[in-house]
């Protein structure tokens, strides 16, 4: 264990050895920066700390409580940060920002800073008391469970911990309680505020973590205490309708929530640990559900195969790509498409993530035996235009999908693969035959979703025409753009996610190579001919429109 800070007091002997260990324990242990354990402890005094760091370091002392501090400067840094390494931004000079730190020799928070800001960073002293004080001043009232943290120390929560056996009046008790039934309201309402997609609450042996993954990236939002671990678990079970006494097996529920006049549902997963249960809740916001094609990021010619797929009367329609890649949207947009009076769809989800009016929505229960093979057989039997199936996981239910595709219907899926030559492979390790993946599919399309930069802070990100050339840009050269980070978006430079696409309808050279055994670089070779964009050239497409930044689309899809 070393540090710095604690390095450069004990060889000027303003320090010893052990308590710099006993200091750098405590860091760890309820973060912030040594100096500010150092204080804390009583190893030195403020006036002392302060008067080496200006003299080692050659920095200026502020104060941040008597600077008026703009909120846009504020904004550049979130208050996990903030708190995590005990600092604060104070000031922003074209694209130098300030920090005021209690422990300048922290090159780790620098960086972070740095990295998330995209800013240089120049660094000012300043007391550690005064940098709390600020912190108070400046953050408090920002996120909405500052009140409420401010209150659990009032309180006597016991949570039993390192045992197999709950006391359940105990820990209903808990859950029950004030301040924590406000900190879990909070955190769903803050989560919505920021447009969250998922709140993942995270036990860990010394610490309870909680993230929240806001346009695909997971930002840590605050740590609440280790002894309201169990009670705000079981706090989410409850209202989930889980049963709180089964810790041991993984349990998957619903909460649904009113706030200001807009619902909002949550699905629920509890998944047990070493250290306790992991709570992931996903936002589901009908509201934010985009079900225009037109606004999902297509491009003009995918769009049009796309809508000339679905449009068919029977056939199969699959749609690619990892969980969190908006596959849901893009099939809820087909669906939407397709729903008129003269058509019968039905789906078959798991779980059921938003109710479509007009269309008979099927949630699986692997329990009880219905499962996606379960559900299109039934669907066949009740007359149907349109199925759509959650996804294909098994052979069985591959196999009755195709012979539903062959037999009239128009089937859509989703599938988990790379890109769209790759679904053709996994459709035939599945066991499906050659002849019937290239007679039943009529598109397949892979998607991936990136993030879209804040319209208020763009800016010009000028790059040489090499490097276009060696991500593979093919086209005129053009000046990408990034976000330089602004209170809108939080100071990360995005706003928001699109789409990006690769759209492989089945002509018939594709089929000829399905036939033939090919592979799938064959079958990419072949769509490329016959006009598809890699899912990397629909990213560097939306580039080239200043929708979104290089390092995104490098972030989100492989080299062609």
């Amino acid at each position: 264990m070393s540090s710095r800070l604690g390095d450069l007091l004990q060889r000027r002997g303003d320090l010893n050895a052990d308590q710099v260990v006993r200091a750098i324990e405590e860091q760890r242990e309820h973060g912030g920066s040594i100096a500010t354990h150092l204080v804390k402890l009583g190893f030195i005094s403020e006036e002392q700390l302060l008067a080496v760091l200006q003299r080692e370091y050659r920095l200026p002392v502020v104060d941040p409580l008597s600077l008026e501090i703009a909120k846009d400067v504020l904004a550049l840094i979130p208050q996990a940060l903030v708190q995590k390494h005990h600092l604060i931004p104070t000031s922003l000079a074209r694209s130098t920002l300030t920090l005021a730190m209690a422990d300048p020799s922290n090159l780790i928070a620098i960086n972070e800073v740095k990295f998330l800001t995209s800013y240089d960073v120049k660094v000012a002293v300043a007391a550690p008391t005064a940098i709390q004080m600020a912190i108070e001043k400046y953050y408090t009232g920002s996120t909405n469970y500052d009140e409420v943290l401010s209150s659990l120390g009032e309180q006597n929560v016991e949570v039993v911990q390192e045992t197999d056996e709950v006391d359940l009046k105990e820990l209903e008790r808990a859950t029950e309680e004030a301040p924590v039934v406000r900190l879990v309201n909070a955190l769903l309402s803050d989560a919505i505020r920021k447009r969250a997609s998922d709140i993942h609450v995270e036990p860990y042996e010394k610490m309870l973590r909680v993230r929240f993954r806001i346009d695909g990236v997971l930002y840590e939002i605050m740590q609440p205490p280790m002894r309201l671990k169990n009670a705000i678990t079981s706090r989410l079970k409850v209202m989930a309708q889980l049963d709180i006494a089964e810790r041991r097996l993984p349990q998957d529920g619903r909460i649904k929530m009113r706030l200001t006049n807009k619902e909002m549902d949550f699905r629920v997963s509890v998944l047990p640990t070493i250290y306790g249960e992991k709570v992931v809740l996903r936002l589901l916001d009908k509201s934010n559900l985009q079900l225009d094609m037109t606004k999902l990021g297509f491009e003009e010619s995918a769009l049009a195969d796309f809508k000339e797929a679905i449009a068919k009367p029977f056939g199969m329609v699959l749609v690619t790509g990892p969980t969190g890649s908006g596959k849901t949207t893009t099939l809820y947009s087909a669906l939407a498409e397709l729903n008129k009076v003269g058509t019968n769809i039905s789906t078959a989800e798991d779980p059921v993530e938003f109710n479509l009016v007009g269309i008979n929505q099927v949630q699986m229960h692997d329990e009880i035996g219905l499962n996606f093979a379960a559900s299109l057989r039934a669907f066949l039997r009740q007359d149907p235009d349109v199925i759509m199936v959650g996804e294909i996981r098994d052979f069985e239910t591959a196999e009755i999908g195709v012979k539903a595709a062959l037999t009239g219907h128009l089937v859509l899926s989703t599938l988990h693969t790379n890109d769209a030559p790759s679904t053709v492979n996994r459709l035939l390790n599945m066991g499906i035959e050659p002849f019937l993946v290239a007679s039943s599919v009529n598109l397949i399309l892979a998607q991936r979703l990136a993030r879209v930069i804040c319209p208020q802070c763009k800016e010009d990100a000028p790059v040489p025409e090499e490097t276009l050339r060696n991500i593979g840009w093919a086209g005129e050269p053009f000046v990408p753009q990034r976000g330089a980070g602004c209170g809108n978006c939080g100071g990360t430079g995005f706003r928001g996610r699109i789409a990006l696409y690769e759209v492989m309808p089945l002509t018939d050279p594709i089929r000829e190579q399905i036939l033939a055994g090919g592979t799938a670089m064959d079958l990419k070779r072949a769509a490329i001919e016959a006009g598809m964009k890699t899912l990397r050239q629909s990213g560097l497409s939306h580039v080239a429109l200043g929708s979104t930044t290089i390092e995104e689309v490098l972030r989100v899809t492989m080299s062609d």
